[in-house]
């Protein structure tokens, strides 16, 4: 169990020792951030994997129209340390990594984001391993074989769509109980439009189980909880699950999804100099997105900045802009918001939506590398 430490370090030591568990955007921008605005500070990144994963471009990873991978010392700047590594437990002021060495910190960034839990006999999109799975597995199929893709939000409907634009020759079909529910009404209907257009079939259901090998031609079954049954040579799931348990195995309190509970500037309320970020962050108001993770892991790089020049920590304060996705390469729809996060009537779709979307991701990116990244206040 971690215990109440001071916010602030004995001033006698020369260097802060902070970890950033997690190269994602949150924890990118966050290490990124820190290291540009402070000068006596050791920065180590861990993340199991040697890339900055884009996870608003695994579908064209998937399919095969886009890259979503760029090695992490082009995304970090000089001077921060990389450990590829796991994390099995963060105690008091130390982590424990998978290979069974440790590494001391003074402070702690938890940026880990979220997970999946996938239907046996599925193939998740929503991580860079299962998304390479599904590069190699869709490569691997004929003219005429059938995609199913699981999951109506944005990520189903990106990943079939994508799917459908670079491979005409399949069979695309997208199950979920409902979709795009995130938009407004005109904008799911100029969705469905889209997908109509890439010949996605779009299926209003739930999925119960897949049978394996129980299809035509020694393919898979899906059965759905209607008791529709339809065979699939590829099924992808597309539904984000829930986020690591490494903050409730730590002693970090957390809420009953697990993620961790966090107080006004970002930190853990029960460990204060853990700042949690991202997708595994229990903020009010926040939905899983590039557009929570950056503006979260800046403010925590800034409010440490602040600490250890003897200031005062200010609230964290985020507003949306919108929503937006893409329905392959030519086609996109961008779904306007206030900045609560309720939905307005306007939308923009088409060629237009496409190159806005794309310039949202470029952006993304780049204020994960520079640091240099804006964001609209929350609502009064």
């Amino acid at each position: 169990m971690l215990h109440l430490v001071s916010e602030l370090i004995p001033q006698q030591e020369a260097y802060m020792r902070v970890v950033v568990v997690g190269a994602g955007y949150a924890g990118t921008i966050a290490a990124n951030r820190l290291a540009k605005k402070v000068k006596a500070v050791e920065i180590t990144v861990i993340n199991p994997r040697p890339d900055f994963v884009e996870r608003v471009r695994l579908h064209e990873q998937i399919a095969g129209t886009g890259a979503a991978a760029t090695p992490l010392t082009s995304m970090l700047r000089e001077g921060i340390t990389t450990r590829l590594n796991t994390v099995d437990k963060i105690s008091d002021a130390e982590v424990a990594l998978g290979d069974g060495s440790r590494l001391e910190f003074d402070y702690l960034f938890l940026a880990v984001g979220s997970t999946v839990a996938p239907l046996p006999g599925t193939v998740p999109v929503g991580t860079w391993e299962g998304a390479e799975q599904a590069r190699a597995a869709l490569a691997g199929l004929s003219g005429g074989r059938t995609v199913t893709v699981i999951g109506g939000g944005l990520t189903g409907i990106e990943t079939a769509a994508e799917v459908a634009f670079g491979r005409p020759d399949l069979r695309v079909r997208l199950v979920g109980r409902t979709i795009a529910a995130s938009l407004s009404a005109g904008a799911q209907k100029r969705v469905r439009t889209g997908l109509g257009r890439l010949n996605v079939e779009i299926v209003t259901d739930s999925v119960a189980r897949i049978d394996r090998g129980a299809g035509e031609g020694g393919g898979d079954a899906v059965r759905l909880h209607s008791g529709a049954r339809f065979a699939s040579d590829l099924t992808l799931w597309a539904i984000i699950g829930g986020v690591p348990d490494l903050a409730a195995r730590s002693g970090l309190e957390v809420d009953a999804d697990g993620r961790a509970v966090v107080d006004e500037c970002l930190r853990s309320v029960n460990a204060p100099r853990i700042f949690v970020v991202g997708d595994c962050a229990a903020v009010p108001g926040a939905r899983a997105a590039c557009a929570t993770a950056l503006p979260q892991g800046a403010h925590a790089a800034d409010t440490l900045a602040r600490i250890l020049e003897g200031r005062k920590p200010q609230p964290y304060s985020m507003g949306y802009t919108g929503q937006s996705l893409s329905l392959g390469r030519h086609d996109g729809l961008l779904q306007a918001g206030r900045r609560d996060d309720t939905l307005r009537r306007l939308f923009l779709a088409g060629r237009t939506a496409a190159v806005g979307k794309e310039r949202l991701c470029r952006y993304a990116r780049s204020g994960a590398r520079t640091a240099t990244y804006a964001w609209l206040k929350g609502p009064k």
